[in-house]
């Protein structure tokens, strides 16, 4: 007898219809004004006029553009550095099982309830010379701080805050990612003598590898589009110390209302972070294929 096929039912596509109505109006249609923008001198609202790609040559002659992406791509790096190994380190150290456990993850997790402009505002104080907790003991210690005065402690200050918001998040996906390992490796690795840094390097990173290829993402393209915090912290100054890609463009768009050169470089924009972000998942997927030898 010749198998029957069972018919799909197609009906199902419409359940999803809703979502592509949200996206349509919340990301393409905003996205195709913006492509609408980048082409047209808007003299006003009546008079526009087509110039082609003349708004993306300027953009990419700017000089300020080009040191506000050197700071941006400085400063997420930066962020991955201390925060991937910094997260992995404290959910090492955190309790795996009880009341303990879940104590600790909820005061981990409360700084990622803060708002973001609150989180700038916290920093503000709290770094200030006079009635700051940080500022003041820094110049009691003989430390002249002040990042309103110094650039490379106002880049330094900017960095701490972020690392103080968000190593939290890599902390809960490094442990989500440790709580999924079976005790059946543990038992083997006591079996045969290893060492914990040989435990962590042959079980728990490789094990970790997904969730911290999340984590790097995550961190990547939120540290490539901060705006809020160093915005309140220090309004990107002093100078353009902490000038980033989206203060820039901001600037562009609502300080000098240049909505020609903003949209073309918001279409840049994306397509660096696009790039970026496609050549780092690229190459953490590259490094993770590649199983280390296991040493005997």
């Amino acid at each position: 007898m010749s198998a029957t096929t069972k018919p799909v039912n197609q009906k199902a596509w419409f359940l999803i219809l809703p979502v592509i109505v949200c996206v349509a109006f919340s990301a393409i249609l905003p996205l195709m004004t913006v492509v609408n923008y980048s082409v047209q001198d808007i003299i006003s609202p009546e008079r526009r006029v087509f110039v082609g790609t003349e708004w993306f040559a300027q953009v990419m002659r700017d000089e300020e553009l080009h040191g506000a992406l050197l700071r941006q791509i400085g400063f997420s790096l930066s962020v991955l550095l201390v925060e991937i190994p910094l997260g992995i380190c404290l959910a090492l150290a955190m309790p795996a099982q009880g009341w303990k456990s879940s104590a600790v993850l909820v005061t981990v997790a409360l700084s990622l309830l803060i708002p973001w402009n609150v989180v700038g505002t916290i920093w503000q104080i709290y770094g200030r010379a006079d009635i700051g907790l940080m500022g003041r003991t820094l110049q009691q210690l003989g430390i002249d701080y002040s990042y309103t005065g110094s650039e490379t402690q106002a880049w330094l200050t900017v960095l701490l805050m972020d690392v103080w918001h968000w190593t939290p998040l890599v902390a809960l996906l490094a442990f989500a990612g440790l709580r999924s390992i079976p005790d059946a490796y543990y038992q083997a690795a006591r079996i045969d003598g290893a060492s914990k840094f040989a435990v962590f390097r042959y079980i728990q990173l490789p094990k970790m590898r997904g969730v911290l290829m999340i984590a790097v993402l995550l961190r990547f393209m939120d540290s490539f589009m901060i705006y809020t915090e160093p915005f309140v912290l220090t309004g990107g100054g002093p100078g353009n110390a902490t000038t980033f890609l989206s203060q820039y463009l901001t600037t562009k768009a609502v300080g000098q209302f240049d909505l020609g050169p903003a949209a073309a470089f918001s279409l840049i924009y994306f397509f660096i972070i696009l790039l970026l972000c496609f050549v780092l998942y690229n190459w953490m997927q590259r490094v993770g294929t590649q199983q280390p030898e296991v040493e005997h």
